[in-house]
């Protein structure tokens, strides 16, 4: 089942998403009756970084003995289709092609076998970062960092899913989330440990190698097999 939200004349609306519509107590066509949301409506997106070797590699980092994380603030989210605005304050913004869980319940010191009771579905997001700022916080947590949806996918196993990232259709990113250091049920549950969870809460579990640079005029889109497509365009801060 997909799970997505929907901007309409009467607000937010949350239902499940089949072929174009959004069936809740009436059913809402996408690009019709409004525009897809953020498939949830977090309190924090928890992300996780270095978690792939070949990452490691390309960017010469050390391998985490522990998921390495930092955190974005809802004000970072956009939704589907939504336009990536170029901050003003960089020359340097890539894009990176992450598997996010959806937490569905207040949750804290979860086990790992505990992880998949308490997760709504998965979906995809696009760690945008401003490479050149000094800082996680600076780089990854500014408003439009966090591209999110286009939905849910409430039944997919994220320890094996083919990845792609394609900018202005040019092949970016491959991989598999089995290449994960980190698995999803690790990470969450690591997680879990220090944060309690709110439902809506997100988990980004760190991108395949070649997160690499955007420009105005490009347009990303970052496949998760099985979970859907995230599409954003990146813009003009002016526009």
């Amino acid at each position: 089942m997909r799970l997505a939200r929907i901007e309409t004349s009467d607000g937010p609306v949350a239902g499940e998403y089949e072929d174009g519509y959004v069936h809740a107590d009436e059913t809402y066509e996408v690009g019709v009756d409004g525009e897809l949301l953020p498939p949830c409506d977090p309190s924090a997106l928890y992300c996780v970084g270095r978690n792939y070797a070949e990452t490691l590699d390309q960017m010469d980092y050390e391998r985490p003995e522990e998921p390495d994380f930092f955190i974005k603030p809802p004000a970072s989210l956009l939704g589907h289709e939504e336009p990536i605005a170029y901050p003003e304050f960089t020359n340097e913004l890539t894009y990176a092609g992450e598997l996010a869980a959806v937490i569905d319940e207040p949750c804290h010191d979860l086990s790992e076998d505990d992880v998949p009771e308490v997760v709504r579905g998965y979906t995809i997001m696009n760690d945008v970062d401003a490479l050149d700022q000094q800082g996680r916080t600076a780089r990854k947590a500014f408003d439009g960092s966090g591209p999110l949806g286009p939905w849910i996918e409430t039944d997919v196993d994220p320890t094996d899913i083919d990845t792609w990232t394609d900018v202005n259709d040019e092949r970016r990113q491959d991989a598999n989330t089995e290449l994960m250091l980190f698995d999803p049920y690790e990470v969450v549950s690591f997680l879990s440990k220090r944060f309690t969870f709110r439902p809506g809460d997100v988990v980004a579990f760190g991108s395949p190698a070649n997160p690499g640079l955007i420009e105005p005029g490009d347009t990303v889109e970052i496949t998760y097999e099985n979970v859907g497509t995230l599409r954003n365009s990146v813009v003009g801060a002016e526009e």
